[in-house]
């Protein structure tokens, strides 16, 4: 790998990102607390020598006197406070008349330029003292605080201005800009270090988990990447990984269950109809043998066929290409119609078929598939309870739906396979499920996805030997189909007919 392609990897990575976005963001919160921390030094400073200016003002109205025109200042030339004040004021100071006409200049206020005769008439009318900033012939600056004051029989009118420099508080803050800016470049090296140093220590448990990830594969789902312990984002990350490797893993074995069931369902048909076939072409004399062997064959095929179709129905319905169809109907009249037809073949069984249903109930559902969940389910319970059995279904009204449960008296389920029930072609073993009629396994995973279809929930009571009871809970508005995983339907076990 060349320089160019690892540098391209290193800033296409997170944890660079990471980095760099860290270091842009303490570069821009940098200059931002430095903008506005030299601003507030500059206030500061300023305010500082308006302060200075403001109380050499009131000193200077105190030791000077103007007595016939001229200036004096009264102060203890043995006192080295008062000599120092003085001094100070008398660097930066100019008095004037009225007119404008120079009564006493320092040279440094001479260097930034005497008033001019109207500057001097604006600042002894204004009520309030003017503030300016002057410079010298050098570039220094100076702040000029001016403004009138009176002689000593408070008859004539004279302009006063004293200044300062600002060289000292220009120097401070470009010292601190200076300092600041070098001080930038460090404290972000530093910044980048530190953050691609956290970067990396947050990122290594992401990697940890990318490196488990691959190792997972179809022969091993099995696999769960450790949890961490520390029940933060990535912990809840690597749990929300293991449930979907989990899934995955429900999705792979039903897949693979679904394959041998479908190949084992596939061959039984098939193998009958060629060895029918066969026998009738080697050993067949007559014409009866030959329609005997013809007519079984055709069995096996129609029974091949009705797998197919099952398979194929269900499988439209459970990837969502079988729509349903849902009206407004009155649940009470639709399972009363199944029922009926019912009737007869229940007789021929010697078993008792009745139904206690309110006087009405509607509800948004599909006819056709409503119609087949009942039908399915009152063949399972014909098929598994003996003569002079029972079974009885109900239709209860309730507050935010209905509710519809067909009981038998039938032999009932062993636990061990209740858990099963709703799997395709998984049927209870028995002697009734071992016969020429037996089903196809299909029924109750149709009865699951009906009910789950319209937005409702299966539940089964069984008892080996008195019994199984299928509670089906039906919503009375319509409601967003669940999505088709028939590990989410709540149901307990019962018996497979279809």
């Amino acid at each position: 790998m060349s320089r160019i392609e690892k540098f391209s990897r290193i800033t296409r990575s997170l944890r660079f990102r990471v980095t760099a976005g860290y270091a842009l963001f303490f570069c821009v919160m940098l200059i931002g607390v430095g903008a506005v921390y030299r601003q507030k030094l500059s206030a500061s400073l300023d305010a500082q020598i308006r302060d200075g200016l403001e109380q050499e003002w009131a000193a200077a109205k105190g030791y000077l006197r103007i007595e016939n025109d001229r200036p004096i200042w009264y102060y203890d030339h043995n006192d080295p406070d008062e000599s120092f004040i003085v001094g100070r004021i008398q660097r930066v100071y100019m008095l004037a008349d009225a007119q404008g006409s120079v009564r006493e200049i320092s040279e440094i206020y001479r260097s930034i330029g005497a008033d001019t005769p109207a500057e001097v008439a604006t600042a002894t009318r204004s009520p309030q003292p003017i503030w300016k900033v002057r410079k010298s012939a050098q570039g220094s600056p100076y702040l000029i605080h001016a403004g009138a004051i009176y002689d000593e029989q408070h008859e004539k009118l004279y302009f006063l201005a004293i200044g300062r420099s600002l060289a000292d508080n220009r120097h401070i803050l470009e010292q601190f800009t200076w300092i600041y800016i070098a001080l930038i470049p460090l404290v972000i090296l530093s910044g980048c270090l530190l953050g691609w140093y956290l970067a990396a220590r947050a990122l290594t448990p992401v990697l940890e988990v990318a490196q488990a990830a691959q190792r997972i594969s179809g022969s091993n789902l099995s696999l769960r990447i450790p949890s961490r312990g520390a029940h933060d984002e990535l912990d809840y990350l690597i749990e929300t990984f293991n449930r979907m490797i989990g899934r995955l893993e429900n999705s792979f074995n039903q897949i693979r269950q679904f394959s041998t069931d479908v190949s084992h369902e596939l061959r039984t048909p098939i193998t009958a109809i060629r060895g029918q076939l066969e026998v009738a072409l080697f050993t067949a004399s007559t014409t009866e043998q030959y329609r005997e062997a013809m007519l079984n064959a055709l069995q096996d095929i129609e029974r091949l066929s009705q797998i197919v179709r099952a398979l194929l129905l269900l499988s439209q319905a459970e990837s969502g290409q079988l729509a349903l169809q849902k009206t407004r109907l009155d649940l009470c009249r639709l399972v009363a119609d199944v029922v009926d037809q019912f009737q007869i073949p229940y007789e021929e069984a010697r078993l008792r078929l009745s139904a206690e249903l309110p006087v009405e109930c509607f509800a948004e559902v599909d006819r056709i598939q409503i119609e087949r969940m009942i039908s399915n389910l009152l063949s399972n319970a014909m098929k598994f309870t003996p003569a002079g059995g029972e079974v009885r279904v109900t239709l209860r009204k309730e507050t935010d739906g209905a509710e519809l449960v067909i009981q038998d008296t039938g032999r009932g389920i062993e636990p061990d396979h209740l858990p099963h029930i709703f799997d395709r072609f998984y049927r209870v073993p028995g002697p009734e499920s071992s016969g020429p009629e037996r089903g196809l396994g299909l029924g109750l995973s149709f009865v699951a996805w009906i009910a789950r279809a319209h937005g409702g929930t299966v539940h089964v009571d069984s008892t080996p030997g008195k019994g199984t009871r299928f509670t089906i809970s039906l919503p009375m508005e319509p409601v967003m189909p669940a999505p088709p995983d028939s590990a989410d339907v709540p149901v307990a076990p019962g018996m497979n007919e279809l």
